[in-house]
């Protein structure tokens, strides 16, 4: 799917700015972003590795790491992997998330249990569970603690900790939120609206991670206007997802976009509609003082364009 110069998404799925095809990339470029994926994807298995019983499932197959570390790749291509390694890192942890709460949760006091523990680590709380315990979750918890020991280490952490606070209370209680959707439509109930499905974006985690890479940028930008567009391309990023997951969301039983009550050809339309929103927000973002930060996240938006017209992250189960 791209998007036309009339704002619709046509075939074939890899974009340019406007619809049009993009420029060919250079072999020397590409093989340097290529590098900087293949260190990368060393850094996410190792870390995935310190963490075997929340990333031993089948779900998270070698190109899982492979596919999130071009993404970042292609999204930051001036980055080295060291640039890149915050951003990488609350990417898989996100992934661990929502493996717990999307699928391996069983009730709703897990799913809030998970969540309040999360945000006490994040708050600087203590990372000890109950005694029984799932090992996958206090890996969770210990990998948060982690990322949020290195963040606060950077410059660029105290005028944009209460914005990676946020984002991640975000994240939780879209996840809980959408696992309350798909128990209700499960037991016959009712499951939201597109809009309603659409207004939790967050739930995807593309601007908690965002955040997190921002922080370990060093900040810069108006911090409403970065804000703003980085929900903007989520949104973006979230439809786009649900057209590459489709069918694994139909065998999952999740939710996706194209199975709530608007037809195939609107939810394109809509997406059209929030890629120039997007566009435009981000050129805010560049004016206000974070031009590589707009890049980056444009860069992301369309890589997911074209990613997800073909596949997506996860493995099989």
């Amino acid at each position: 799917m791209t998007e036309s110069t009339s704002g619709e998404l046509t075939d074939p799925p890899h974009p340019g700015p406007g619809g049009t095809a993009p420029p060919s990339m250079p072999a020397l470029e590409a093989g340097t972003i290529c590098a900087v994926a293949g260190q990368a994807q060393r850094q996410m298995r190792a870390w995935a590795a310190e963490h075997p019983a929340l990333y031993d499932a089948k779900a998270f197959d070698p190109a899982l790491f492979s596919t999130l570390a071009l993404a970042a790749a292609f999204s930051g291509p001036g980055l080295s992997a060291g640039g890149l390694r915050m951003a990488n890192r609350v990417c898989l942890w996100c992934f661990g998330l929502d493996w717990l709460i999307d699928y391996a949760a069983t009730s709703r006091v897990e799913v809030a249990n998970l969540v309040q523990r999360c945000a006490t680590v994040a708050d600087g709380g203590s990372t000890v569970g109950p005694p029984d315990g799932a090992a996958a979750e206090e890996e969770l918890v210990r990998f948060l603690a982690a990322i949020r020991g290195e963040l606060e280490a950077e410059p660029g952490y105290p005028g944009l900790r209460d914005v990676w606070r946020d984002e991640l209370q975000r994240v939780l209680d879209a996840m809980a939120l959408e696992w309350d959707w798909k128990t209700a439509r499960a037991d016959g109930g009712r499951g939201p609206t597109f809009e309603e499905y659409l207004a939790n974006a967050d739930n995807l985690g593309f601007s908690f991670v965002f955040a997190s890479h921002w922080i370990a940028s060093g900040g810069g930008g108006n911090v409403p206007t970065v804000r703003a567009a980085s929900w903007a391309v989520q949104r973006v990023i979230r439809l786009l997802n649900d057209f590459g997951t489709y069918e694994r969301d139909v065998q999952w039983g999740d939710l996706n976009a194209l199975l709530l009550d608007r037809p195939r050809a609107e939810v394109e339309e809509r997406i059209g509609e929030l890629t120039s929103e997007a566009r435009t927000l981000l050129r805010g973002a560049a004016e206000s003082g974070a031009p590589e930060l707009a890049e980056y996240m444009e860069r992301q938006m369309d890589f997911c364009a074209g990613f997800y017209g073909v596949t997506d992250f996860w493995g099989t189960l």
